[in-house]
């Protein structure tokens, strides 16, 4: 359980030794075949997997049922996980978040999020983002690299020894876009699943709306959550907003999620960013729910919370929200409105990280950013 409700901040980045190789991100079959190839018999590597994902050991020396020998040659050329802590803070509200790298000083960003009936975390799939949406704290540092599979499943093990309960939902919510790294979220899917025992019910992927990734995914027959960031039924709106809108339009993009609920039978997801006077009219609210009517859908309405981006953009009151979530309930569409959690420690995402000294902080006023949520 990690300590009290201060912050931690160290900022402070180290080198690895490169040719130490991280267990976590590999499934037992591989696990078994390492086993196998430092001269062990193959159960070994069912014992290594029970200790990354069901005993949560953060080192090799913590496997004690593992032979002596054994442990000195894993440690040689292996470590459980090569990722660094830079910043934890916890929020008053019982939020953590976590900065964290692989020794190279290129941060992102994971999110402990307990409720009464669940623990649930958001993590990241890229450094940085390179989709430029014009509301998003993470676009303000650009771009670095995709995330690997041991640095996403990474992310919910080092939650998960700090949450005294179990965590059983996850949200690929954080930085970047999980579908421009399609291969390896999946495969962190599949080991949640298979390794860690979640369920695929219980995880959510988020798409600004890559249509041809959509599909892909929708091949795959995965029962998870897609989740689509619309932000505006209106091409015209939607493409000041996102850049990808020029690339793949509303229809477009709604059409390859609607073939994604016929081929997995999930209820869609629209996560939608109320901006005063941009997107929040009563005109938006109609085209939206002529979009998704006939889809079974959820619309889940965030009220923007302040972050410097250029654009001047602002929260809507909440006579504005609640005129635009009154049009959608007229309509009979599935509406909820997202509980903001993390206020106090800069829980959106992209804004702890535009914080920090290293070389994600590519922006003068990304080192500035508030301590807010969005």
């Amino acid at each position: 359980m990690c300590p009290g409700p201060s912050v931690t901040d160290r900022y402070t980045f180290r080198t690895l030794a490169p040719e130490l190789t991280p267990l976590v991100g590999k499934t037992t079959a591989e696990l078994r075949e390492l086993a196998a190839n430092l001269g062990e018999r193959p159960f070994r590597g069912g014992q290594l997997a029970n200790w990354v994902y069901k005993r949560h050991a953060a080192t090799v020396d913590e496997m004690v049922d593992l032979p002596a020998a054994f442990r000195a040659k894993l440690s040689a050329g292996h470590a459980v996980t090569t990722l660094v802590e830079s910043a934890h803070r916890r929020s008053t509200d019982g939020v953590d978040k976590l900065l964290l790298h692989n020794g190279d000083g290129q941060v992102y960003e994971c999110v402990l999020l307990p409720y009464e009936d669940r623990v649930s975390c958001c993590l990241s799939s890229q450094v940085g983002c390179p989709m430029g949406c014009t509301f998003c704290a993470t676009g303000l540092g650009g771009f670095d690299r995709d995330l690997g599979v041991d640095e996403i499943v990474g992310q919910y093990l080092w939650l998960q020894r700090i949450s005294p309960r179990r965590i059983s939902h996850v949200v690929f919510m954080g930085m970047g876009e999980p579908l421009l790294n399609l291969k390896n979220v999946v495969k962190t899917l599949n080991v949640l699943h298979e390794e860690v025992g979640l369920s695929y019910r219980h995880m959510t992927v988020s798409t600004v709306g890559l249509a041809p990734q959509i599909l892909e995914l929708a091949k795959l027959g995965l029962p998870i959550h897609l989740a689509l960031s619309l932000h505006s039924a209106v091409d015209e709106v939607r493409s000041r907003l996102m850049p990808v809108n020029h690339r793949w339009p509303v229809a477009e993009v709604w059409g390859a999620m609607k073939k994604y609920h016929q081929a997995t039978g999930r209820k869609l997801t629209v996560e939608y960013l109320l901006i005063d006077h941009v997107n929040d009219t009563v005109d938006q609210a109609r085209a939206l729910a002529k979009l998704v009517k006939g889809t079974p859908t959820v619309v889940n309405l965030i009220p923007f919370n302040y972050v410097d981006t250029d654009q001047g953009f602002k929260r809507p009151t909440k006579e504005r929200v609640r005129a635009f979530r009154s049009v959608l309930e007229a309509e009979r569409v599935n509406v909820t409105e997202r509980v903001e959690r993390g206020h106090d420690i800069a829980a959106a995402c992209g804004q702890l990280a535009g914080q920090h000294t290293g070389r994600f902080a590519r922006r003068a006023q990304a080192s500035t950013l508030p301590l807010a949520s969005g």
